[in-house]
């Protein structure tokens, strides 16, 4: 098996592992957990796992290369990728109010509009103005969007809350891969994820108190939730993608890992028994097209002579 087809694979199932999150949360809400319990054991877990990893991995590493530091250069002050990390824990805490309200396969479409706002973003902080070929992405975006979200259905009732919660998981993801892709890129993979998921987790906590850990809802029941959640959300993406995307490139690697929609879509349809007809699916497929063609640079016109 060549390196390409290896890192294929590797980002793929990154990106099949979070399309299984809303699943799995729609069950944890019907064995009564809250909301707060749920995103918070997902983000305790997810840090002591990454943690342990850590420490596992750089002390295996030192001992091959001596006592010398290998992050002796000058890092990022931890702070900073604990603080980005603080997103990826609002993230959560919305897509998993919004999967509550709604069907998991809307939820799901919800979350990719990061794609149009990470360019409003742009153009309102940066003042960078998106170009024809983004404009008719966002096109396309929107037009899946309607179609997969069922808006054209008669039959499908509209909660306006649990799509206020949808948007907001949205523009925080969107400001998370714009804060994460800036800070701590010189740290080890492993201790990036470690303090970035710290920083969720204390945010997390702050908001809603980890009372769970004491009061026996935790060895209750809850820890399997959260165990099974941090792997699949928190532990296996990153580690997957970091390894599979220098292998692939970013352009292919960006491609794949949208698998985490279709398959959060085929999961909410067989498993929780949802809905999802051929409009649907035409609306996932039209928004997969956006996400492909944005991976691709255009090229540039041939001077005249």
């Amino acid at each position: 098996m060549n390196e390409k087809l290896k890192g294929g694979i590797l980002v793929f199932a990154g990106a099949a592992s979070f399309g299984f999150l809303s699943t799995i949360v729609k069950f944890a809400y019907r064995n009564g957990y809250t909301l707060g319990e749920i995103t918070g054991s997902q983000a305790f877990f997810g840090m002591v796992i990454l943690w342990l990893l850590y420490f596992v991995f750089s002390r295996k590493k030192n001992r091959l290369i001596g006592k010398a530091n290998p992050e002796k250069f000058r890092t990022t002050p931890w702070w900073k990728v604990s603080f980005a990390g603080i997103f990826t824990g609002l993230v959560g805490i919305f897509y998993y109010q919004c999967v509550k309200l709604l069907p998991a396969s809307v939820a799901i479409i919800l979350l990719m509009q990061y794609l149009w706002i990470t360019m409003l973003i742009e153009l309102v902080v940066f003042r960078k103005k998106p170009g024809s070929k983004q404009l008719w992405l966002l096109v396309l975006v929107l037009l899946g969007t309607v179609l997969a979200a069922g808006i054209l259905n008669q039959k499908v009732e509209i909660n306006l809350e649990g799509i206020l919660y949808g948007l907001l998981a949205a523009f925080c993801y969107a400001i998370f891969l714009m804060t994460s892709g800036k800070v701590g890129n010189e740290l080890p993979v492993l201790k990036k994820s470690a303090l970035m998921i710290t920083g969720s987790c204390i945010a997390n906590w702050i908001i809603f108190p980890p009372l769970y850990l004491f009061n026996g809802v935790m060895m209750g029941g809850l820890y399997g939730w959260g165990i099974l959640l941090a792997v699949l959300g928190t532990v296996i993406p990153p580690l997957f993608f970091s390894k599979g995307i220098p292998k692939t490139g970013i352009p292919v690697g960006s491609i794949l890992s949208a698998a985490e929609l279709p398959v959060a879509t085929l999961s909410s349809a067989f498993i929780l028994h949802e809905t999802v007809g051929l409009t649907r699916w035409i609306g996932v497929a039209l928004i997969l097209a956006a996400i492909v063609c944005s991976n691709f640079p255009v090229k540039p016109k041939p001077e005249k002579s």
